[in-house]
């Protein structure tokens, strides 16, 4: 109908976890291509999830791993819980980058409090000690948010925060010092999350919005689990799938089932498309052993950083 939301086409929303400003938005901004979607915040990676199983968001970008900290179980519980309604479509790897940002410029020695995400003092670890001794660290819900408090016009004096440069920018905060980071290596690696084939519209899967890569190889994420692993050598065999077809795997874990004790489900990713002939032979083939099966996605990997 014109005149309509739809009859205007508006940009397709993407859910990212919230607020404005996060790791997770950097994420979606550099890999999207430009000023292709919405970025919508919402409060939790669930939420995230949700808002796209409802249909509320066209897609969702959430943290799936860190090469630090390791797997973002909360995502990896969310896809097994949720793989005939949502999978992944693409992937993005963002260097993590931590400024120190203040709502005005001051010197060093006068911060006397550091807002920021629990997770990001250990990481920050040589900053703080060397640069900030007198400063206490205070938890805040994540790292935009700490940007936020520190950045508001009721914010003390000689209050900071650590977080995103996109959250200072967005907030109007002061960048004091960037790349307080102990490591350059810290990656957080992003998957693009669309609603699995078959729930979409008429005319096929709609591609996210993503800036292509060249020369991108295909990879493919699976979660597996059967009665099988109470019997000794299942796991070999279910693995065994994929050596003796010569197909590489890049990263395997288990989770808990969340049934009873000693039950677990594994979540594997490998080098390859799931279309392709020694792939779906070598997921036929784990099939017949195990009690489910979910491809996860099957997608162009991201680029090396």
């Amino acid at each position: 109908m014109a005149g309509s939301p739809q009859a205007e086409d508006p940009r397709p929303r993407v859910g990212h976890l919230g607020p404005a400003g996060t790791f997770s938005e950097e994420a979606l901004l550099s890999s999207a291509l430009p000023d292709s979607v919405e970025p919508v915040a919402l409060e939790t990676i669930y939420d995230t999830a949700m808002a796209l199983i409802r249909g509320e968001v066209a897609w969702a970008v959430l943290p799936i791993e860190n090469s630090l900290d390791g797997s973002v179980t909360v995502t990896l519980d969310l896809l097994a819980d949720h793989a005939g309604e949502i999978e992944i479509v693409g992937e993005e790897l963002l260097a993590v980058r931590h400024f120190l940002a203040a709502r005005a410029a001051m010197p060093l020695t006068e911060i006397k409090t550091v807002l920021t995400h629990p997770k990001v003092p250990g990481q920050c670890r040589r900053f703080l000690r060397d640069e900030l001794p007198q400063a206490r660290v205070l938890a805040a819900s994540s790292t935009a948010e700490a940007v936020r408090l520190a950045a508001g016009a009721d914010a003390q004096e000689g209050v900071a925060a650590i977080g995103p440069r996109l959250a200072a920018q967005l907030y109007g905060a002061q960048v004091l010092r960037e790349d307080v980071q102990d490591r350059d290596d810290n990656l957080t690696r992003f998957v693009w999350l669309g609603p699995r084939a078959g729930e979409q519209e008429p005319g096929g899967r709609r591609p996210p919005p993503v800036v292509p890569a060249e020369g991108a190889r295909r990879k493919t994420s699976l979660v597996f689990w059967g009665a099988g692993a109470d019997r000794s050598g299942w796991l070999v065999l279910c693995l065994d799938q994929f050596a003796h077809r010569g197909i590489n795997l890049t990263k395997i874990e288990s989770r808990p089932r969340r049934e009873r004790m000693g039950h677990y489900m594994f979540f594997v990713d490998l080098e390859g498309g799931a279309e392709e002939p020694d792939v779906a032979d070598a997921i036929a083939g784990l099939r017949e052993l195990c009690e489910q099966v979910w491809v996860l996605g099957s997608y162009p990997a991201a680029a090396a950083l």
